[in-house]
């Protein structure tokens, strides 16, 4: 969704009535629960793509098959949610499921080119997918679904500014967006919670699954205000490159032929990482300066 939002509409946005936990009671469960990697590198696991005849009782069937934890393997690995599930046609299915989403990763398990970079995410428009890094490791990848056609995301670096765990975009008043974390105050690019069909179709927004954007919400660091229109430090860094061939097969289907079909190549993802590498270190040290001074 694209929404152009003053600054001085922040704290409008900041706080949700009746939400049960403050932002720093939920940033601390966010810790305790941080992902550990099971693996020092991605599985090499097989796929198979299922295609769906369209009534009821085969999705019915297929719905009992999978438990509860492998519908949600299986809904990230298709870039769509439990309520698009049933407008695909074909679905990409592990051979084999691994409690460990970070097994499945397209993403390379450690890039150099950011090992001084305290946190990192990275928008893949070609696999329509997010991988987050901490000191260049990997702590975190899912699905998204980026700009459609006509309203594609800009490449480029970005830096998180303010969030808002709910709210409505000044595009269409009737899309109220959960987990809200604005990326250009001038333009509206944010990622936040919305459905997921299985291919790029945002106003230009980075949309995800709600556990996702509200895990994302607590981890990226908002930026540092002087006051209502100064920015004195920016927040984490957003990186979004490449490109979606919108007239061609989803890329994740692939997978079925080649496991390593989707594969982000560490030597690829340090040259686009590198491109920004100076400016990114620049901004963390003048946040770093700033949260001293304070």
């Amino acid at each position: 969704m694209k929404k152009t939002i003053l600054i001085t509409a922040l704290a409008t946005f900041v706080t949700v009535i009746g939400c049960k936990d403050t932002v720093e009671e939920r940033q601390e469960k966010s810790l305790e629960k941080k992902l550990e990697r099971k693996y020092d590198k991605a599985q090499d696991y097989t796929y198979t793509n299922w295609v769906l005849k369209s009534n009821d009782s085969v999705r019915k069937i297929f719905k009992e098959k999978f438990t509860s934890q492998q519908l949600t393997t299986i809904v990230a690995l298709n870039r769509v949610d439990k309520s698009t599930f049933a407008s695909v046609d074909t679905l990409l299915i592990p051979d084999q499921f691994d409690d460990d989403f970070l097994a499945y990763s397209p993403f390379p398990y450690t890039l150099s080119s950011a090992k001084d970079v305290k946190k990192l995410a990275i928008f893949s428009y070609p696999i329509q997918a997010y991988g987050l890094y901490e000191n260049g490791e990997l702590v975190k990848w899912g699905p998204s679904s980026m700009g459609s056609k006509q309203h594609k995301t800009p490449e480029g670096l970005y830096f998180c500014n303010w969030k808002g765990e709910e709210t409505v975009s000044t595009f269409d008043d009737e899309w109220i967006l959960r987990w809200n974390f604005n990326l250009d105050n001038e333009e509206g690019i944010a990622w936040h919670q919305y459905s997921l069909p299985g291919y790029p179709a945002s106003h230009s927004c980075l949309r995800l699954l709600e556990a996702d954007a509200k895990w994302m919400y607590d981890w990226a660091d908002e930026w540092i205000l002087a006051d209502k229109e100064t920015v004195k430090a920016k927040g984490t860094p957003v990186i979004v490159y490449g490109s979606y061939n919108f007239d061609g097969r989803k890329p994740w289907l692939d997978l079925a032929k080649d496991s390593h079909a989707n594969d982000i190549s560490a030597e690829t993802l340090n040259e686009i990482v590198g491109k920004y590498q100076a400016e990114i270190l620049k901004e963390q040290q003048n946040r770093e300066a700033v949260s001293a001074s304070k």
